[in-house]
């Protein structure tokens, strides 16, 4: 029991390095099951580039969309902001675009992993390429017009002449080469993004480890009592029904009380607060609107205060 707890503990401190693995390796074995199982190139002219273009490109598409649509701070952004007369209404241009860039950041992972496995593969691209007339004109210039007529069978393996047969080895080599490519342009990029970041940041180090320490704290406070309240309101409103009597006084937070601490969070340098609740109990959100933290900006070290661990759509 007590290996058990300390294999639960250190998921906890590390859940977000835990999940984008996971996620990775999952989207890894998924390609591979893909490409072994489902994906069988149809070896024609064309149909080769569609449906290698498909098995390459759509998953990598919903598993973006899936990235968006896992993700709380999604539905932070979005929840309510359409809603005619709603004093919070959508977030400004600036605003709304860096926060949607970080979104897509992180949405980005699991698609730019499919994509870099099936290149490694090289089962996707060899089929689409094959059937391109581009890449038949350049892998064809020296053996003959009757190569590009069949390099569409090179995949099946159904090439009549062992010269053009050969060129599968060529497109493998070419798939791979840009299935690193592309690992290393993320991982560059992932790099650059991380370390600005970080040098971009309005806190300490030590600061940002206490921060995200009391934010993953007060998510899990906050649940236990949200569960307990509601669970105190229910059984009044039941016990009351059955014995028609009337409820008991049970403060619950009104709507504005409720919209106060579920928008976007924005850092200010003036007043900082480690949280939309935090700034809410101290008194700085009581007498103002929300629009009223138009004064921050958006920092996206900071994005883990509204996409907390506990905090996902699944919770939701």
């Amino acid at each position: 029991m007590k290996k058990f707890w300390t294999v639960l503990d250190q998921y906890f401190k590390h859940h977000r390095a835990v999940g984008y693995g996971l996620v990775t390796l999952l989207t890894a074995g998924g390609e591979r099951l893909f490409s072994t199982v489902v994906f069988e190139c149809p070896c024609s002219a064309s149909w080769n580039v569609p449906y290698g273009l498909v098995f390459l490109l759509v998953p990598a598409l919903v598993l973006f969309l899936l990235g968006y649509m896992l993700s709380a701070r999604t539905w932070r952004l979005l929840t309510g902001c359409c809603v005619s007369g709603s004093r919070r209404g959508c977030s400004t241009r600036l605003r709304g675009a860096l926060v949607c860039a970080h979104l897509s950041a992180a949405a980005s992972l699991a698609p730019l992993t499919w994509v870099a496995v099936a290149l490694l593969g090289g089962a996707f691209f060899e089929c689409a390429a094959s059937g391109n007339a581009f890449f038949a004109k350049r892998l064809c210039q020296d053996l003959g017009s009757e190569c590009e007529a069949q390099l569409p069978l090179v995949p099946c393996k159904q090439a009549k002449k062992n010269e053009v047969q050969d060129l599968l080895t060529v497109l493998k080599a070419q798939s791979q080469i840009l299935g690193w490519t592309l690992i290393g342009v993320v991982i560059t990029f992932v790099l650059i993004f991380t370390s600005i970041s970080r040098c971009l940041s309005p806190v300490s180090f030590m600061q940002l480890k206490f921060w995200k320490i009391y934010t993953e704290q007060e998510q899990q406070i906050f649940k236990t009592q949200a569960t307990e309240h509601a669970a105190e309101l229910a059984k009044e409103n039941v016990k009351c029904f059955f014995e028609s009597t009337k409820p008991k006084e049970c403060n619950t937070p009104s709507s504005k009380e409720w919209e106060q601490i579920s928008s976007l969070y924005v850092f200010n340098l003036k007043n900082p607060h480690y949280s939309l609740l935090h700034k809410y109990v101290n008194g700085s959100e009581k007498s103002q609107s929300v629009r009223s933290s138009d004064g921050g900006t958006v920092v996206p070290i900071l994005g883990f205060v509204d996409s907390p661990g506990i905090n996902t759509t699944a919770e939701l």
